[in-house]
């Protein structure tokens, strides 16, 4: 199991960056909202999905990770330097939990799930799950734990209820300037 930090510390291609973290405890939202402006990088981040390449990372892209309290999962909303959606990744993992130097933190369980604004949604990272268990690096129950978080989640994103998508745009917009000092676009 991976241990991921939301400040992405030991991420090379990157040479300039903002960074914060906010605690949000209200009617709506429950948990940990980070932010990841960056601002100089050595080459830009491409992913291909269904034969159309996307740019994840590049100069004046926002990434912004929400960390529900209490849940296995977390959202990572990216978006352009426009301000526009570029997906919404979900990481489902084990733990959550923060640092002594405040940056949060998720036990990755492999599998995550990617939504694209034009509604195409993927399960990844099916056969990482299930290495990672022959292995031994997670146990069964954890697994199983895993594929029940991402079927949840998937079925809320098929039904119309997963509320991230509508609170990543609104925290992108209300919070996203006190966080980072900068325009939220």
């Amino acid at each position: 199991m991976k241990r991921k930090f939301s400040d992405r510390a030991n991420w090379r291609r990157i040479l300039r960056r903002s960074y914060s973290c906010l605690a949000l405890d209200g009617d709506d939202y429950r948990g940990l909202v980070t932010f990841y402006r960056i601002h100089e990088l050595r080459e830009p981040l491409w992913k291909e999905y269904n034969g159309r390449r996307l740019c994840l990372a590049n100069k004046g892209y926002l990434w912004m990770q929400h960390f529900p309290k209490g849940e296995h999962f977390v959202v990572t909303t990216m978006f352009d330097d426009k301000g526009r959606v570029v997906q919404w990744y979900i990481d489902i993992c084990k733990n959550q939990g923060m640092t002594d130097q405040k940056v949060p933190w998720f036990d990755d369980l492999y599998l995550d799930i990617v939504v694209l604004p034009t509604g195409e949604v993927y399960l990844l990272d099916e056969d990482e799950l299930e290495e990672a268990v022959k292995k031994g690096e997670i146990s069964k129950r954890d697994a199983e734990m895993a594929r029940r978080t991402a079927e949840r989640l998937l079925s809320m994103i098929r039904n119309g209820r997963f509320r991230y998508f509508t609170l990543s745009l609104r925290h992108r917009k209300q919070l996203a300037e006190r966080a980072v000092g900068k325009d939220p676009k």
